[in-house]
């Protein structure tokens, strides 16, 4: 039986890394992996286990075919291991940190994957952007105008799939701007809830 991609993405700021680092012991429970991004700027993995290398490195493991998946936003490059497709074909559902601009790409290549989007109240965003203290206040805005528009279309998208399309092809919208703990259940029940749909 295929495993399933699990693509969790979200504004920067809304607690990603967090979440992977909360729900792991309860998802590896379950079989679940956790493939390791490679990023271009090693400040960017700090929170994350991720593995930073330089733009030449970067560039030279995506012409080796060392990615399943990778794009480039905000001035980084970011790949997904190779590896997560034999996890996949072993029957294992894994755990990837995405993007939300390279979604339907990731998509045509994984149909089945089921896309999470992380949500976070924007004054709550706007505070912990600026507690992190590694953009401008003009670059903030910038990244806070970004997630309003694209939460309208995932909102919508949202929508549209519920209502007419099958289970595996959901879009899942979970908020993030309580309790960790909360959203780590929420987390837990949507990939339960996909698994019986599977």
């Amino acid at each position: 039986m295929q495993g399933r991609l699990i693509y969790l993405m979200g504004p920067s700021g809304s607690g990603k890394d967090s979440l992977l680092q909360a729900a792991r012991a309860p998802l590896e429970a379950h079989g679940c992996r956790f493939a390791r991004r490679v990023i271009t700027r090693s400040a960017e993995s700090v929170g994350e286990d991720a593995v930073g290398v330089t733009p030449a490195e970067f560039e030279r493991l995506e012409g080796e075919g060392a990615f399943a998946l990778s794009w480039r936003a905000n001035g980084l490059a970011y790949g997904i291991p190779s590896e997560i497709d034999a996890w996949l074909n072993s029957g294992q559902d894994v755990l990837i940190n995405g993007s939300r601009g390279h979604l339907e790409a990731a998509r045509q290549r994984y149909p089945q994957l089921l896309a999470i989007l992380l949500r976070v109240d924007e004054s709550v965003l706007r505070q912990r952007l600026l507690a992190r203290g590694r953009e401008t206040p003009e670059q903030i805005e910038q990244r806070l105008a970004r997630s309003r528009s694209f939460a309208l279309v995932g909102g919508a998208l949202a929508a549209t799939v519920a209502a007419e399309a099958p289970p595996t092809e959901s879009f899942a919208i979970v908020d993030n701007s309580g309790p960790l703990p909360q959203t780590v259940k929420r987390l837990l029940q949507l990939l339960d809830e996909a698994r019986q749909c599977a």
